[in-house]
């Protein structure tokens, strides 16, 4: 069975997903024009549960460059650390975050075993290696899942992905997807063409169509099929949209967390957790250094300085922060040793994330790697012990357990174990 994040168990895909909401678009009327709305009510999109904003650094930053500095060493690089409103001292290309440290602990005791990027991203999103015979669900997905009944309310998807695809739902199934849009939320081919009595006839025609279908019995495919399409008829007529809007933002609001695509994704996280979003996920990509490590870096540490540090200074500002966890990693870090390319290389065994926010643990610097960044010393962490923190301080059971389509029972998380310091 394939492992691409495209790929579920029952056959459908997110890009089928997104099909569907093209082609209900064809179904709908100019006046549902989709992602926009004339006004939304203030209750609809008052926050009433916890959220996770997964900052996702695709392709594997060097954090060694950034929370993990080695000054004065043959593996340290040319970049210096400044002291900060935590314990850690970080990169001086993030000034910024610096300020904001005292809300944010760094893991400098993150071990992985998965060095390569497919199998890297996977391990990180789900808390499960690869395995051929199951597909597990993504952070996203399972947060969707078991926060769904705390979200009834909710009419956009509660798994929400800014700029990349994110991993999928696995055997949770395409209810939990993760709905893709861009940095300015907008999601393409949703024009609607036809008049509004011409969709509720369409509509009803499909759903007999698809009942027939799912009466002779020819496996979950057609419910989901049906979910899916339920849920995108109803994100089209949904106030709620307007959390996509962000031009509504003022431009003091745009600027103070940067002209790029990674700020601009930061910004549209923050207006969907202010909506009740429970896990959005922004890509920023562009971190597989393998040459020009340094000047790259000159160039990505400061947009993700001040993308970053604006979600978590917006957030405490508007009373949010204690209820978002955020959490900022890539699927693994960069080697100590700097190539002949001046880059670094897929390392796995030693490198760090950055968590807080949701009443975890802020301004620590959790555990410690060798002088020289090869190896963590004393305890180490895993993905799936960062899952269960994220998971606990979501409000999760981590005696959850779930049950893949070849009916093998798995614990949220992996079975790993919270990360004690940040529990507090």
């Amino acid at each position: 069975m394939s492992h691409s994040r495209h790929q579920t168990p029952r056959g459908m895909t997110r890009r089928h997903f997104l099909d569907h909401l093209a082609g209900a678009a064809t179904l709908g009327t100019t006046a549902l024009a989709f992602g926009r709305t004339v006004e939304a009510a203030a209750a609809t999109l008052r926050r009433q549960h916890k959220s996770t904003v997964l900052l996702w650094m695709n392709g594997g930053p060097p954090t060694i460059d950034m929370w993990d500095l080695k000054p004065n060493t043959p593996t340290g690089g040319p970049l210096k650390p400044i002291a900060t409103t935590g314990e850690a001292l970080i990169s001086e290309r993030l000034p910024l975050l610096a300020k904001q440290m005292h809300h944010l602990s760094v893991v400098r005791s993150m071990s992985t075993r998965e060095a390569d990027h497919t199998r890297g991203r996977y391990y990180l999103h789900t808390g499960f290696v690869p395995n051929p015979n199951v597909v597990h669900p993504s952070y996203g997905s399972v947060i969707a899942q078991q926060t769904e009944s705390l979200v009834s309310g909710l009419e956009i998807p509660p798994f929400v992905s800014i700029g990349g695809s994110s991993e999928g739902p696995g055997f949770l199934g395409m209810a939990y997807a993760p709905f893709q849009v861009d940095e300015s939320g907008r999601v393409r081919d949703a024009q609607p063409l036809v008049e509004a009595e011409r969709l509720n006839e369409r509509l009803a025609l499909l759903a007999e169509i698809e009942g027939r279908f799912a009466k002779q019995r020819r496996g979950a495919a057609a419910g989901e099929h049906a979910k899916v399409l339920g849920k995108t008829v109803s994100l089209m007529r949904s106030d709620q949209m307007v959390a996509f809007d962000v031009d509504q933002e003022p431009s003091a609001a745009k600027e103070r967390y940067g002209d790029s695509g990674f700020g601009r994704g930061c910004l549209l996280a923050r207006r969907l957790v202010e909506a009740g979003v429970p896990f959005v996920e922004v890509d920023f990509g562009g971190w597989d250094l393998h040459a020009g490590c340094f000047d790259q870096l000159d160039q990505k540490l400061p947009q993700l300085d001040q993308g970053m540090s604006a979600l978590v200074e917006d957030l405490q500002e508007r009373g949010l922060l204690q209820d978002t966890v955020i959490l900022c990693m890539g699927e693994f870090g960069r080697t100590p040793r700097i190539n002949g390319d001046a880059g670094r290389d897929h390392y796995a065994r030693a490198w760090s994330a950055v968590v807080g926010g949701g009443g975890l643990q802020g301004g620590l610097a959790i555990g410690q790697t060798s002088a020289d960044g090869t190896a963590v010393e004393g305890e180490s962490h895993s993905s799936e012990d960062l899952m269960a923190t994220v998971c606990q301080a979501m409000g999760l059971s981590l005696d959850t357990k779930f049950t893949s389509l070849n009916g093998r029972p798995m614990k949220i998380a992996g079975g790993g174990t919270p990360i004690r310091q940040l529990l507090g």
